[in-house]
C-alpha cells in the first residue's frame, strides 16, 4: 500500500512538472508572436505603404488652383477687374484688399497718382518699401508687357511677418505691378516663399488685370 502511494506521488509530481513546462513554453511563444506583428503593424511594412510626402516646395500653389474674378465694389476706384485664387481668406481695408493663402499673398491697392515709371518706382517706391519691408533686398525694377498693357514691374524681396503660432519668418519673393489709367494706378503684388514655383499662377493672376 505504501509503494502504490509513493507511486502516485511520483506520478503525480511528474504531471505537474509537465503542466508548468507547456505553461512557460506557452507564454514565451506568446511573447514571440506578439513582438513581429506589432513591428510589422507599426514598422518598415506600415512605412512602404504609406501615402508619400509632399516634395514640393512650401508655398507651392497647387497646378489644379482654380481663379475667379474680383470686382471691387467700394473704395475710391472700382474700374478694374482681376482673378484671384479661389478660396483664399479675404481682407481689406481702405483701397487695399489682400488674399491669402498659407504662405502666398496677392495684394491689391488702388490709389489716384500719376503715371508710374521705372524712374519713379526706383526714386519713391523703393525707399518706401525699405522702410517696411524687413531685411528688404534685390530691387529690380522694369517695364513688361500684359494683357492690359505695358506695366511698371518691381521685384524684390524681404521677410515675412513672424508667424503667431509658430515664430518662424519666411524669405519671400515679391512681384509689384503698377498699373495705370487716366489718373488711377492700381498696384498688383504677389509674393509667396523665395523656393515656391509659382510662376504659372502669378502669370495668370497678372494677365488677367482688365480696366472696366
Amino acid at each position: 500500500m505504501a509503494a502504490r502511494t509513493r507511486a502516485y506521488a511520483v506520478v503525480g509530481l511528474a504531471l505537474v512538472a509537465a503542466v508548468t513546462a507547456g505553461c512557460s513554453g506557452t507564454g514565451s511563444g506568446s511573447g514571440s508572436t506578439t513582438s513581429p506583428a506589432g513591428s510589422s503593424s507599426g514598422g518598415g511594412g506600415g512605412q512602404n505603404n504609406a501615402a508619400p510626402t509632399e516634395s514640393n516646395p512650401p508655398g507651392d500653389i497647387p497646378d489644379n488652383q482654380a481663379f475667379v474674378a474680383y470686382r471691387p465694389s467700394g473704395g475710391s476706384f472700382t474700374g478694374f477687374t482681376v482673378k484671384v485664387p479661389e478660396g483664399w481668406a479675404r481682407t481689406g481695408q481702405g483701397g487695399t484688399t489682400v488674399f491669402t493663402d498659407k504662405l502666398n499673398t496677392v495684394k491689391i491697392t488702388a490709389v489716384s497718382a500719376a503715371a508710374p515709371t521705372t524712374g519713379s518706382v526706383t526714386s519713391k517706391v523703393i525707399p518706401q518699401l525699405r522702410s517696411q519691408v524687413p531685411k528688404f533686398a534685390a530691387p529690380k525694377v522694369s517695364e513688361v508687357t500684359r494683357h492690359a498693357g505695358r506695366v511698371v514691374l518691381l521685384t524684390y524681396q524681404g521677410d515675412s511677418a513672424k508667424d503667431p503660432v509658430t515664430g518662424k519668418v519666411v524669405r519671400d519673393a515679391f512681384e509689384r505691378y503698377a498699373f495705370y489709367r487716366a489718373g488711377h494706378e492700381v498696384d498688383l503684388t504677389l509674393s509667396g516663399p523665395v523656393n515656391a514655383d509659382n510662376v504659372d499662377p502669378w502669370r495668370i493672376v497678372s494677365d488677367s488685370f482688365a480696366w472696366r
